[in-house]
């Protein structure tokens, strides 16, 4: 009896030393041998249990983490579909620094031809164009068409100005055309209206009102709804109100 209790009590010992703190724990499992006969087969089972106990604690302490639990193929196929849809989410951002999903209209660019460049071949552009320099070519465009330099070829815009400018083309325009003082025009003019304060050699084929300014020179017929010739302009060619709502030939009918 003596000899399993001193056995028992320098284990115990020995599993406190290994792990701390599980003295009360062990302590659970350990009974009164001195009241009544040793069972010693019972008492060496219990002993392969606390063994058994000591090396499990050692082997895989109690602050280790976890053992990580593998993924199927199908979650981390779902996982990675998930980050690449939002990674590759379309975003746009405004110059403001707002979030949308279309910049602004492309109708609202401007095109602008410096004084030092040419250009040989036609250009085009679906906003306005403003030409400062030199195009040997046709020009198109969605917006307004403002000419301070020189254009040869011809020109097809939404609205057209030409100040002290020189064009060897035909000007055909939606809008308003205008010839600013200085500016030369060699071709037609086909527009909704205009106003001439430069020279013109050639047609001018106007929908509504045109307006002929005192420094202009026309040389060409005027074909318009309604003309006005300022005091001082100079027209050689014929000028025909054929768009105006008034019958001419009833007027004279007998």
């Amino acid at each position: 009896m003596g000899f399993f209790k001193d056995f028992k009590e320098d284990f115990n010992d020995a599993v406190n030393e290994l792990v701390p703190g599980e003295g009360a724990a062990s302590e659970e499992v350990m009974v009164n041998t001195l009241d009544g006969d040793i069972d010693v087969e019972s008492e060496l089972n219990k002993l392969d249990g606390l063994l058994e106990q000591v090396s499990k604690k050692v082997d895989q302490p109690a602050d280790a983490p976890a053992a990580p639990v593998e993924e199927t193929k199908e979650e981390k196929k779902s996982f990675f579909s998930d980050k690449k849809e939002k990674v590759e989410a379309p975003k746009t951002m405004d110059v403001m620094g707002n979030v949308g999903e279309t910049r602004s209209a492309a109708s609202d660019e401007n095109a602008i031809i410096t004084g030092g460049m040419k250009v040989t071949g036609n250009v085009e552009s679906v906003g306005s164009i403003e030409v400062q320099g030199e195009i040997n070519g046709d020009v198109t465009c969605n917006g307004k068409l403002t000419v301070t330099g020189k254009v040869n070829g011809n020109s097809s815009s939404a609205e057209f100005f030409a100040d002290a400018a020189k064009i060897e083309g035909e000007v055909v325009t939606t809008g308003t055309a205008k010839v600013g003082v200085g500016s030369v025009i060699i071709g037609n003019i086909t527009a909704s209206s205009a106003v001439i304060a430069g020279a013109v050699k050639g047609d001018i084929d106007v929908n509504g009102p045109v307006v002929v300014d005192t420094s202009a020179v026309v040389m060409g017929n005027i074909k318009s709804r309604s003309v006005q010739i300022n005091n001082g302009a100079v027209i050689e060619g014929f000028c025909s109100q054929s768009y105006s709502d008034v019958d001419v030939n009833s007027v004279f009918a007998v």
